[in-house]
């Protein structure tokens, strides 16, 4: 996951709340779902808000971080609403009405998960952990997808496991800063969370050693 800042409400949804003060999600026109989907999709920075793998209008939809069965009279507080890849078994599909203990509104998904070479991801508390199971994710899919994102950004020009650990610290930082940063198609890099979160922690396994050296 990746913190998500919530902006203001889209004009078309408040407009529609306005002239429809009774009205629910489930009775909001196509375009207006439509609209929010886009305007949340800009927002994530063209990631799904939950496994951060790219997105656009036609492999998305408008997902209620509390589910609309948990908190009903939230169905069309955009504050709740955030969208989500369409996989299968996973992010939306699995959630579901289970509630969520750790989201990608929370400052906190960004330190309580930990990702791993192999692609798995674990939660460093105990709900990031249920958040984890809640939306599969450490299916064998997407493990598969972060793996080779992985692979892509360390082995790809020809390095081997074993050298990873000589990567130097501002070359680290270098990746690091690439991707944060929002590309002019003002997008952020398939799974770049992910590989953010990757190298922090062998900058961190690094510093010890090179203080050592030193």
């Amino acid at each position: 996951m990746r913190k998500i800042s919530k902006g203001s409400e889209p004009k078309l949804l408040t407009a529609w709340k306005k002239a429809n003060p009774t009205g629910t999600y489930q009775e909001l026109s196509h375009q207006v779902r439509k609209h929010v989907r886009q305007v949340n999709i800009d927002e994530q920075f063209g990631l799904c808000a939950y496994c951060c793998q790219r997105i656009d209008a036609s492999n998305s939809m408008n997902e209620h971080v509390e589910a609309k069965a948990i908190a009903p009279n939230r169905g069309l507080d955009f504050s709740n609403i955030v969208a989500s890849c369409t996989t299968p078994n996973q992010c939306d599909r699995a959630h579901q009405s289970k509630p969520l203990p750790l989201t990608p509104l929370m400052d906190a998904c960004e330190t309580e998960l930990k990702f791993y070479l192999a692609g798995r991801v674990k939660g460093l508390s105990p709900r990031a952990s249920t958040s984890i199971d809640v939306l599969n994710l450490n299916s064998k899919r997407l493990i598969n997808c972060r793996e080779q994102a992985v692979d892509a950004l360390l082995y790809g020009g020809g390095s081997n496991p074993e050298e990873i650990e000589l990567l130097e610290d501002e070359l680290i930082e270098i990746l690091l800063e690439d991707f944060k940063e929002v590309g002019k198609d003002h997008l952020l890099a398939p799974y770049s969370p992910v590989l953010v979160s990757i190298l922090g922690g062998i900058r961190k396994k690094l510093t010890p050693d090179k203080k050592l050296q030193e």
